[in-house]
């Protein structure tokens, strides 16, 4: 399978991450070539890749935010389950993964990509079905963070169980009775946060496969956060938290 993936910064870290097969850049004809453009066309000289100047509107035709460049790749590189352990087993610090049970807005699942990406998260795991897979409008919505992570589309349930004999405590964000607030959790432990459905939270097999329900702390008159920046803000909490305890040990 070929697909057309645009804009600067996703294309860039296509051509960085080097996990996909790459058939061919194209760069809009008349546009300025600097900064992160430039960068680009050096990459693909480097790895001796067709760089086609074409018109435009043939860009405009694939996505109105193109930037001026686009680049034809072979499809997302999916993992395994035994793939997000081993990277487990080979850091060196507490184990931290992102599970995502039916997140289906691309926008949503873009962001908790580049959030689970910037704090170093070991694996991303994604229902097989009846979700958002990595297609561009993801890679593009995580700024070509996507392309960097190791992310499986498993059963959850049998992963969640996998995780937990690895040593890893499940997590599942739920706003509402029987939820502990995330200010009383130890987040240095090693874990995996769970991140359900922009609507229906997630789904209840995963939640009674969960360890411990943990919601955040609010303040204002609107009683929940979207999916995707409630998962975000739980990684960061849980880097921050991890940051302080080092810092404590030296």
């Amino acid at each position: 399978m070929r697909e057309w993936i645009v804009g600067r910064n996703p294309v860039y870290e296509v051509l960085r991450a080097r996990r996909r097969q790459v058939f061919r850049i194209v760069v809009a004809t008349g546009v300025q070539v600097s900064g992160r453009l430039q960068e680009i066309i050096d990459l693909g000289k480097q790895r001796h890749i067709t760089i086609e100047h074409v018109q435009r509107n043939m860009l405009d035709k694939l996505d109105e935010h193109h930037q001026g460049v686009g680049i034809e790749v072979s499809g997302y590189p999916y993992l395994e389950v035994a793939d997000i352990i081993q990277n487990i087993e080979k850091n060196q610090g507490p184990a931290l993964v992102l599970i995502l049970d039916m997140i289906q807005n691309p926008q949503n699942l873009g962001t908790l990509l580049r959030s689970a990406e910037a704090i170093g998260v070991q694996g991303v795991l994604m229902p097989l079905a009846r979700t958002a897979g990595v297609t561009p409008a993801v890679v593009h919505a995580s700024s070509g963070a996507s392309e960097h992570l190791t992310l499986a589309q498993t059963n959850l349930v049998q992963a969640i169980n996998a995780l937990k004999e690895a040593g890893l405590w499940i997590f599942g964000m739920e706003a509402g009775e029987g939820s502990q607030s995330i200010e009383k959790i130890d987040l240095t432990i090693p874990l995996a946060w769970v991140v359900g459905n922009e609507g229906e939270g997630m789904r209840e097999l995963v939640k009674k496969n969960c360890d411990i329900l943990v919601s955040l702390p609010m303040s204002g008159k609107v009683d929940s956060f979207n999916a995707a920046v409630a998962g975000s803000i739980a990684l960061f909490q849980t880097s921050i938290m991890r940051k302080m305890k080092e810092n404590k040990s030296l």
